[in-house]
């Protein structure tokens, strides 16, 4: 696994975190909620990519396929 990938992953947060708290202070909580979950869709598509290939990596292993 890349280290790449956890850096990653850690400045989408600070900067969801960053927009979230910029967004929360000006008054506009809803788009911050907004904000903030699209923060976590787009972790959570970058590791069900990873998930996704470490099957691959499992069944070509294994010769599931």
């Amino acid at each position: 696994m890349d280290v790449d990938i956890i850096f990653k992953i850690a400045a989408i947060g600070i900067l969801t975190a960053v927009i979230g708290q910029i967004l929360k202070n000006s008054g506009k909580e809803d788009i911050s909620t907004l904000a903030t979950l699209s923060g976590v869709i787009i972790v959570l598509f970058m590791v069900l990519g990873m998930i996704g290939d470490l099957f691959s990596t499992i069944k070509t292993m294994f010769n599931f396929g």
